[in-house]
């Protein structure tokens, strides 16, 4: 699992420091890269040196983000066709129906509500975390640069 890399778009300092102990308390030592708003996330895909970053395994998303929203980063990863089939889990607080519609609908492949209590918040984290870094088979993706 080690080799997959992880991009994390979270503003919470809390949240963020949350989801990184969870992935060490679940054994999962991957690389985390933080993205702490839209416009860093965006700029993680298509900004300077985008082109000798690895592709991440999966992209955890949050909604609510200073600069620039998470649905307008997933509409706008889904636009490039570099991007378009990059794994994107929204990992978020939101209980609006319709992000959860919205998210889909712009192309998200799952939404997951960040549990509040913390023993779920780790079970939570454990399988997306064996699921997208271990059990899911993603489409061959040469980089940014294809």
């Amino acid at each position: 699992m080690n080799d997959k890399t992880i991009l994390l778009v979270e503003d919470n300092p809390d949240d963020e420091a949350l989801t990184l102990r969870a992935f060490k308390k679940n054994n999962i030592f991957n690389e985390v890269t933080v993205a702490r708003d839209g416009q860093q996330a965006l700029d993680y895909f298509f900004g300077e040196g985008a082109s000798e970053r690895p592709m991440p395994t999966v992209v955890l998303l949050d909604l609510k983000l200073p600069k620039i929203d998470g649905l307008e980063v997933l509409r706008r990863i889904r636009a490039d066709p570099r991007t378009r089939l990059q794994p994107i889990v929204i990992l978020t607080s939101s209980k609006e129906d319709q992000d959860i519609i919205t998210g889909y609908g712009l192309g998200a492949n799952s939404y997951i509500r960040k549990p509040v209590d913390f023993s779920q918040f780790m079970e939570a984290i454990r399988q997306v975390g064996l699921y997208w870094l271990v059990l899911n088979e993603p489409p061959e993706q040469k980089g940014f640069s294809q």
